[in-house]
């Protein structure tokens, strides 16, 4: 089997895009992966483009081959851009494979390891605060209708939740105003004032108030503060009991000090890229548990960080804000590891994202159910996606966020 023609798909997600890599065979079979990055898509997708000559005419079931040919030729060009062209190539690749022998990637990898795994509402308050337009919600506009989401998540059978730094309001935004992702311009300590401090407590202490005390509450602080400020809000969220902090950072030093300074429990790795990002982490046990992004890393070099990470006793958490296809994706990770806390999922999006693919995830009590269909156990739907193209002038990273208000302290 040869591969004869690599395709991407750039679609709609509302705020931000999708990206698909599609990648033929001249036996008919179609692979699929995700490498969604709606900062850089039209960086990503022109990557894949790049690539694509080096692979037309070779085996796709050698996908280890492949991704060390892709590494080799681009080594002068290393970084997250590439690394995420790669990895939807390569997620692309191992569907084949598993298609080409009537099984699930899951299968191909060794697994299962479990069929089922514990899901958690992410942005949940941070979608409809931004976008509740978009999803069909209603707005966030007090800390009562925090109330009323906390107690849909628990009605809904789910066990777990994350959430952002939410300023409820008529004009309501979240933590991005005030840097982080860019989104801010100007100056920016990255200091967390007494006023947005007593702010998350109020917020987390709502939450915690409308779910009980056995809820799993993980809160994302991004990339938005300096190890001190992260100490702040660790020890001031311990009355909380976190599931987790989530904490972006490439500084495993900085991350093990706020990790020793409390017992608040802390998560990071989302945009660390293969072993050799993650290696730093692990040696200082520089947090609790690890998020591996499956569009980011692909799904072999994903699994051999998980494996890492339990060399080292930690626990992995797939970081997974994207479409079902990623969903798909981050699932089979899962279950070809025994070592997955828990696995994200965003459930407010927009009214397309379930027909955006053959099969949506199966979701029961809080948990998907690890499907055992050929390939990821699902497919892009070309004709929902080609109605739904990305409109690159969209100022994803800009539009519908509110500038806050000024906080004192």
């Amino acid at each position: 089997m040869k591969i004869t023609k690599l395709e991407t798909f750039v679609v709609d997600g509302g705020w931000r895009a999708w990206t698909y890599v599609k990648v033929e065979t001249d036996e008919g079979i179609t692979g699929w992966g995700e490498c969604s990055d709606y900062r850089v898509t039209n960086a990503v997708e022109g990557m894949v483009r790049d690539l694509a000559p080096l692979l037309v005419g070779k085996d796709p079931c050698a996908y280890e081959m492949r991704f060390i040919d892709m590494m080799r030729i681009t080594r002068s060009s290393p970084g997250g851009i590439t690394a995420r062209a790669i990895a939807g190539i390569e997620c692309a690749l191992v569907d084949i494979a598993a298609r080409e022998r009537n099984i699930s990637v899951v299968e191909l990898l060794g697994g299962p390891t479990r069929d089922r795994v514990r899901l958690y509402w992410s942005h949940c308050g941070t979608t409809r605060v931004r976008h509740h337009d978009l999803v069909g919600k209603p707005p966030i506009n007090s800390w009562a209708d925090v109330t009323a989401l906390g107690k849909e998540v628990v009605a809904r059978g789910f066990t777990a939740l994350k959430t952002n730094i939410v300023m409820p309001g008529q004009n309501g935004t979240w933590m991005s105003g005030f840097g982080g992702f860019g989104v801010a311009m100007g100056p920016n300590d990255e200091w967390a004032p007494n006023g947005l401090i007593e702010h998350t407590v109020k917020h987390i202490g709502t939450l915690r108030d409308a779910v009980g005390p056995d809820f799993d509450i993980n809160l994302d602080l991004n990339w938005h503060f300096k190890p001190e400020a992260c100490v702040r809000i660790a020890k001031a969220l311990e009355p909380f009991n976190l599931h987790w902090l989530e904490i972006d950072t490439t500084d495993a030093a900085a991350l093990a000090q706020v990790k020793a300074s409390t017992s608040t429990r802390i998560c990071t790795g989302e945009t660390l890229i293969h072993m050799k990002e993650y290696l730093p982490f692990f040696q200082k046990h520089a947090a609790d548990v690890f998020m591996i992004d499956v569009p980011w890393n692909g799904i072999v070099q994903g699994k051999k960080v998980g494996d890492l990470a339990a060399t080292f006793g930690h626990n992995i958490g797939p970081h997974n804000h994207y479409s079902h296809l990623s969903t798909h994706m981050s699932a089979a990770l899962c279950a070809t590891l025994h070592n997955v806390r828990i696995m994200e999922i965003d459930i407010d999006d927009v009214p397309w994202k379930d027909d955006l693919v053959t099969h949506a995830p199966e979701i029961v009590d809080g948990h998907m159910i690890i499907p055992k269909r050929p390939g990821w156990g699902t497919a892009v739907n070309e004709e929902v996606a080609r109605a739904h193209p990305w409109d690159a002038h969209k100022a994803a990273h800009a539009k519908h966020l509110a500038q806050p208000k000024p906080l004192k302290g």
